[in-house]
């Protein structure tokens, strides 16, 4: 956090000092640790590498303390190994049946879920332009996300240019509906993806701004 205006240079200083130690701790620790894990494993393994080492490589204490240290990393990545793809999904699954199970908090987290699921990093590359349609009647415009502009049997079927566009409903996106629409009945926009979900999951009360900044700065 900055500095306000109008405060004495100790406080300043005493500020610095803080952060600086905040950002050191961790790293301290993490270093104090590991220093304990080798020398554990060290003084517990020597015998063992004595036992099997030749004889000339054991005048060279390094050697035994490269080995220790080489063992503690092992160790380490398989533990990491271990808690992410074992302990890991067990207490997560088990923390998420838990929230699941609270009246109230467990149908938001379904909710926060299916979002995160289905406008998530995997799939950002569906919803590529928002759009305005007509729906559910002429005269009734509402914001849909361009889905996919190929063309196949629908389109054939009908003989025009039919555009697929999904409208979603507010306030829970993860449902809406399929629309297949003519080309020219589809207003493309300007409004990125994020700030139209944002006034989807507002119900309106979030407006992105317009014109947008950058093509105010572009224009300039």
């Amino acid at each position: 956090m900055p500095d306000q205006p109008g405060k004495s240079p100790l406080i300043s200083l005493r500020n610095a000092l803080l952060s600086g130690l905040l950002l050191l701790a961790p790293l301290w620790v993490t270093i104090w640790a590991f220093t304990k894990i080798v020398d554990v494993f060290g003084g517990t393994f020597r015998p063992l590498y004595e036992h099997y080492l030749p004889q000339s490589l054991q005048l060279y204490s390094f050697v035994l303390d490269l080995l220790a240290t080489i063992t503690v990393l092992m160790f380490i990545t398989a533990l990491g190994y271990l808690s992410h793809y074992v302990f890991g999904k067990f207490f997560y699954g088990l923390i998420e049946r838990l929230i699941q199970n609270i009246p109230g908090i467990g149908a938001i987290y379904d909710s926060v879920k299916q979002i995160v699921a289905t406008f998530g990093s995997e799939r950002k590359n569906l919803f590529n332009k928002v759009v305005l349609v007509q729906f559910p009647r002429p005269g009734c415009w509402t914001i849909g996300f361009l889905t996919n502009r190929t063309q196949g049997e629908p389109q054939a079927r009908t003989g025009s240019e039919t555009w697929t566009v999904f409208v979603p409903t507010t306030p829970n996106p993860t449902s809406g509906f399929l629309l297949l629409l003519p080309r020219h009945e589809i207003v493309e926009l300007d409004m990125n993806v994020g700030d139209a979900m944002k006034m989807i999951l507002s119900g309106g009360a979030v407006m992105p701004p317009w014109p947008h900044p950058d093509r105010k700065s572009a224009a300039n």
